[in-house]
C-alpha cells in the first residue's frame, strides 16, 4: 500500500476529497459526529508524509485545549516524532507564545502576566474608582463584558471611545482608558489582549508579519463558527501570502455570541475567499438514526444557516424519551432513577450518561439527587481546580517572581500567610507610588533600602510594618533570583518553604476555613505534580510556560471520561463531548430558549442551536425533559413547555409515562401551537407529600386557567395605547408578555394577570 493510500485508507468520499484539497482556501461544513478531527488530522498528515511539507510550516489552531490534545496525540501515531514540529493549539496559546517571542514592538515585554477573568475583574474595579465611577449603579461585571466585546472587534480604548453609542458606553469608554493603563503598569494582558494585541502586531510590523507568514505555509482553523472579528483577521493576516487556509465548521452549531463568536465569518467565508473550494461532511458516525433525525427537525427551523443532508449508516435507534416531572426535583429523581436502571438492566456504566442543562444554576437539584441515592456525578464547571484559593495563592507567587511588576499577586500574596502589612499600609505605599509612577513592588523596594540606611521614608509607616516590609522584599527578592536558576518543581519547593505556605495551608483554624487543611495541602501537591512536565525546560522557561498553559485553562479541559461517575455538564461546555446516554432537561419556555433570546430572532436561532448541540452529544440514548412548576432564580410557578420540543415529530418521540403522551403528541401541556401564548391547561397534577409517619398520599393542585393570546396579536393598554405581542416568558406562576407598542411607546414587559390588556381583533 502506498503512503498516500494508507492515510486515505477508512475516509469516506468527502473526507477523503477535503484531506487532498491542499492548495487554495478551503471552506469544510462539518455536521455534528462527521469526523472533522478525523480529516484535520489526516489533513496534516497527508501535506507531512504525502506533500513533503516540513511539519514547521503548518500551523492548526482550535478553541479547546482538550481539542489541541486530541489533535496532538492523534498526529504523534499519525506521523511521529515529526508531529513535534507542527503548532497545534489554540488560538489564545498561539497569540500568547507569538507576544512573548515579538510583543516588544507593541509594548509588550516577554515576561508579562495573563490576567484571568477574576485579576480582570480586581482592575476594572481598581479602573472605575480612577474614571469615578459608581459600581452600584454600573455594575464591574457589565462594564468588563463590554471592554471585552470592544476588544473582540479590535477596538481600544480610544476607538472604543470616538465609537460610544449612548450614555452607558460613554461611561465604559472613561473605565477602559483606565483599564489599559493599568494593564501597561502591571505588565499584564488579559484574554482579549492576546488576540487583539496579536493582530495589532501583525498589522502594524511588516518584518513581524512577513516573518510568520514565511513560516507557515498552510493554516487550519477548527471550529471556525465559533471566531470572533479578532480571530478571523488574525487568520487572514497569517494566510494572506499563500491562501493556504482551510476553515472547519458548523453554522448549526454556532453557539457562543455571547463570547463576541459572529457566525458571519463561516457564512461570509466564500465571499472573502471568492477561490474558495467548499466540501461538506455529512455522514454522522456518532448518533443513532432517530437521535440525528430529531436534530435535523429541530435545526431546520433555523434560517441563519448553510443545508446539508446529514445521514448515517448507524442503527434507527429508539425513539427520543420524553418526559415531564411536576418539579425540578422530580425532574432530577426521574433522571438518577432511569440511570440506575440503565445500569442495572441495559448494562451501561454511569459514566456512559451525561446530564445536560442550560445555566449552571440547574445543577443543585441533580447533585441532591445524586447524593441522596448515593450516585457518584462529575459536575463540570463548578469551582475550578485552579480557581481555589490555595492553589490561586500560590500560583500569584509564581507569577509575582516572573513578573515583579504584577500588582494584583503582589496584593493577593503580601498577606499570604499574614506578616503584618495590613490594608492602610499597602493603600499608603500604592498612593505614594501612583504619585511617583513608579511600580508598588519597586517602591516596598526603596522603602526597604531606605530603612535599612537609616534614612526617612517617604510614607508614614509603623515600624512593624517597615520590618515586615524590609523581610518581604528580601525574601522575593531572593526568590526571583532563584526563579531564573531553578527547575519550576524546585522553584515551587522553596516558595513553600520560604513563604512558609506548607504550614499556612495545612492550618484548619485562623484565617482559612476550618476542616479543610489537608485537603488543601493535597492541591497544592497536584499542582507541583502539574507542574512536573515544564521541569525540563530551561529556567525561566518552564515557570514562563507553566504560567502561560494554567492562565489559558477552560473548564472542559480537564474532563476525563470515567466509568464511575455520571457528568452534570451545561450545554455549552458539553459542545465537542459525547455520551452514549444524554439526559437534556429543563426544556421550558425561559430557560430553554433561555428569556433573554425572546425579544431577537438571531438570538432565539442560537439556543435553537445550543438545543442542536445537546442532541448530538447521545450516541444510542436522548431523554429530553421539562418541568410543569419550578423554582428557579426566585421564581416558583407553572412553565411552558419549550417550543423547540414542538419542533421533533411526534413519530419520533416516545413516552417515559401516559402522561407524557400529551407531549409526544403534540398538545403540550405548556400550550397548544407554537404560536400560542398560555399558562397550562386546566387539569390535575399528582404528586407525593410525605407525612410523618412515612407514608405517601396523593394531593392535587388545580393548574391556572388558559389564556388566550397568540403571538403576533394586536392588543391595547389603557396607558400605553396600542401594541404587538412579540414574547413571553413564565414569572413565578404569572405569564410576562412582551409588547412592542406604537407611536414610541416602545417595548414594554407586563405581567399577564395584572396588565390592563385588551385583544384587538382584526
Amino acid at each position: 500500500m502506498t503512503l498516500g493510500m494508507e492515510i486515505l485508507e477508512g475516509l469516506n468520499p468527502a473526507q477523503q476529497q477535503a484531506v487532498e484539497t491542499v492548495d487554495g482556501p478551503l471552506l469544510i461544513i462539518a455536521g455534528p459526529g462527521s469526523g472533522k478531527t478525523r480529516v484535520i488530522t489526516h489533513r496534516i498528515a497527508y501535506l507531512v508524509r504525502v506533500r513533503d511539507v516540513l511539519p514547521y510550516r503548518i500551523a492548526a489552531v482550535t478553541f479547546t485545549n482538550k481539542a489541541a490534545r486530541e489533535m496532538k496525540d492523534r498526529l504523534q501515531r499519525l506521523v511521529g516524532t515529526l508531529s513535534d514540529a507542527l503548532t497545534v493549539g489554540t488560538f489564545h496559546s498561539f497569540c500568547a507564545q507569538l507576544l512573548r517571542r515579538d510583543g516588544a514592538h507593541v509594548g509588550i515585554s516577554p515576561n508579562y502576566t495573563i490576567f484571568d477573568a477574576d485579576d480582570q475583574l480586581t482592575l476594572i474595579k481598581q479602573a472605575m474608582e480612577l474614571a469615578e465611577i459608581d459600581p452600584k449603579h454600573f455594575p464591574p461585571q457589565a462594564v468588563r463584558s463590554t471592554i471585552s466585546k470592544a476588544k473582540s472587534v479590535l477596538l481600544d480604548s480610544h476607538a472604543f471611545a470616538r465609537n460610544q453609542q449612548n450614555y452607558f458606553e460613554e461611561r465604559c469608554a472613561r473605565v477602559y482608558h483606565h483599564y489599559e493603563e493599568l494593564l501597561a503598569r502591571n505588565n499584564a494582558a488579559d484574554f482579549d489582549d492576546l488576540l487583539m494585541r496579536s493582530v495589532q502586531l501583525l498589522q502594524e510590523n511588516q518584518e513581524v508579519r512577513e516573518k510568520y507568514q514565511e513560516r507557515y505555509h498552510y493554516l487550519m482553523v477548527d471550529e471556525f463558527q465559533d471566531t470572533n472579528v479578532a480571530q478571523y483577521r488574525l487568520a487572514r493576516l497569517l494566510a494572506e501570502e499563500r491562501h493556504n487556509i482551510c476553515v472547519v465548521g458548523d453554522p448549526d452549531q454556532s453557539i457562543y455570541s455571547w463570547r463576541s463568536a459572529d457566525i458571519r465569518n463561516i457564512l461570509s467565508f466564500q465571499h472573502d475567499y471568492s477561490d474558495a473550494t467548499t466540501i461538506s461532511l455529512e455522514q454522522n458516525y456518532r448518533s443513532t438514526g432517530k437521535i440525528l433525525a430529531a436534530a435535523k427537525q429541530l435545526i431546520s427551523a433555523n434560517g441563519i444557516r448553510l443545508n446539508k443532508d446529514l445521514f448515517t449508516d448507524n442503527d434507527q435507534g429508539k425513539p427520543v424519551t420524553i418526559h415531564e416531572a411536576y418539579d425540578e426535583g422530580e425532574e432530577a429523581s426521574y433522571v438518577i432513577d432511569e440511570i440506575a436502571r440503565l445500569v442495572r438492566e441495559e448494562k451501561l456504566q454511569r459514566g456512559d450518561c451525561a446530564v445536560m442543562y442550560r445555566v449552571n444554576a440547574q445543577s443543585r437539584a441533580l447533585e441532591e439527587a445524586c447524593l441522596h441515592r448515593g450516585m457518584k456525578y462529575r459536575l463540570v464547571g463548578g469551582v475550578r481546580f485552579y480557581q481555589r484559593r490555595e492553589v490561586k495563592d500560590l500560583m500569584c507567587y509564581l507569577r509575582l517572581l516572573h513578573n515583579p511588576l504584577d500588582e494584583v499577586s503582589l496584593a493577593r500574596v503580601i498577606g499570604v500567610p499574614p506578616r503584618g502589612i495590613g490594608a492602610k499600609t499597602l493603600r499608603d505605599m500604592a498612593d505614594w507610588a501612583q504619585r511617583e509612577n513608579i511600580p508598588l513592588y519597586t517602591t516596598m523596594q526603596r522603602l526597604a533600602t531606605l530603612h535599612a540606611s537609616g534614612e526617612t521614608l517617604p510614607v508614614s509607616l509603623t515600624s512593624r510594618a517597615v520590618n515586615a516590609i524590609t523581610d518581604f522584599v528580601e525574601m522575593i527578592d531572593r526568590l526571583v533570583d532563584f526563579a531564573s536558576k531553578l527547575p519550576v518543581v524546585d522553584l515551587i519547593d522553596r516558595v513553600l518553604e520560604d513563604a512558609k505556605l506548607e504550614q499556612y495551608f495545612k492550618r484548619d483554624e485562623g484565617d482559612l476555613e476550618g476542616g479543610r487543611g489537608e485537603e488543601r495541602w493535597e492541591n497544592i501537591r497536584e499542582l507541583r505534580t502539574t507542574a512536573q512536565e515544564f521541569n525540563a525546560e530551561e529556567p525561566p522557561n518552564g515557570l514562563a510556560t507553566l504560567l502561560e498553559r494554567l492562565s489559558l485553562v477552560a473548564d472542559v479541559d480537564g474532563y476525563e471520561e470515567s466509568g464511575e461517575s455520571i457528568t452534570l455538564i451545561t450545554l455549552h461546555q458539553a459542545k465537542g463531548l459525547e455520551f452514549p446516554v444524554v439526559f437534556i432537561v429543563g426544556l421550558e419556555e425561559g430557560l430553554l430558549p433561555h428569556s433573554r433570546s425572546m425579544e431577537s430572532e438571531e438570538e432565539l436561532e442560537e439556543e435553537r442551536r445550543l438545543c442542536y448541540v445537546g442532541i448530538t452529544r447521545a450516541q444510542k440514548l436522548l431523554y429530553m425533559l421539562r418541568a410543569f412548576r419550578r423554582g428557579f432564580m426566585g421564581r416558583n410557578g407553572p412553565t411552558l413547555a419549550s417550543r423547540f420540543l414542538r419542533d421533533i415529530p411526534q413519530e419520533l418521540m416516545s413516552p417515559a409515562h401516559p402522561r407524557d403522551k400529551e407531549i409526544a403528541q403534540g398538545v403540550l401541556s405548556g400550550g397548544g401551537t407554537q404560536d400560542t401564548l398560555a399558562t397550562p391547561a386546566p387539569r390535575t397534577i399528582s404528586r407525593r407529600i410525605k407525612d410523618s409517619a412515612d407514608a405517601w398520599e396523593t394531593v392535587s393542585s388545580p393548574a391556572p386557567a388558559r389564556l388566550a393570546l397568540n403571538l403576533g396579536d394586536l392588543v391595547r393598554h389603557t396607558v400605553f395605547g396600542e401594541g404587538v405581542v412579540t414574547g413571553w416568558e413564565p414569572d413565578a406562576g404569572d405569564v410576562q408578555v412582551t409588547v412592542e407598542f406604537r407611536d414610541g411607546v416602545g417595548v414594554k414587559r407586563l405581567l399577564l394577570s395584572f396588565a390592563p390588556l385588551e385583544k384587538i381583533e382584526e
